[in-house]
């Protein structure tokens, strides 16, 4: 049965840092892409960054590259995201995911979801 369980979530001030992690059960990451999405509050849910399995490809939403990183633990089966830099409009429910191996940004890419850790990001 798979099994994602998003941790690490809070309150942050506007610049500072978080990091979530995802604990994965019930397939490997190494076969599958695994994704970040958030939602806020009366907004649809977007990609934030994923991590392709069959060439370790990494995209970020235009959003958040060059302050989120995303990456991965085999011997965990956990992946993680860094955020740093953090701004009022990253205030989301963020969601890890797994995806097919080819999947890319697109929530319909994605057939598990976890339970979602929320950030805000607030002074």
């Amino acid at each position: 049965q798979v099994q994602l369980v998003e941790s690490g979530g809070g309150l942050a001030q506007p610049g500072g840092s978080l990091t979530l992690s995802c604990a994965a059960s019930g397939f490997l990451l190494r076969y599958y892409a695994v994704g970040w999405f958030r939602q806020a509050p009366g907004k649809a849910r977007e990609g934030v960054s994923y991590i392709r399995p069959v060439d370790s490809r990494i995209t970020y939403a235009d959003s958040v590259k060059g302050r989120f990183t995303i990456s991965r633990d085999f011997a965990k089966n956990t992946i993680y995201l860094h955020m740093t830099s953090l701004k009022p409009d990253d205030t989301a429910v963020y969601y890890c995911a797994k995806g097919h191996s080819n999947a890319a940004l697109a929530p319909g890419d994605y057939d598990s979801w976890g339970q979602g850790t929320q950030v805000t990001v607030s002074s």
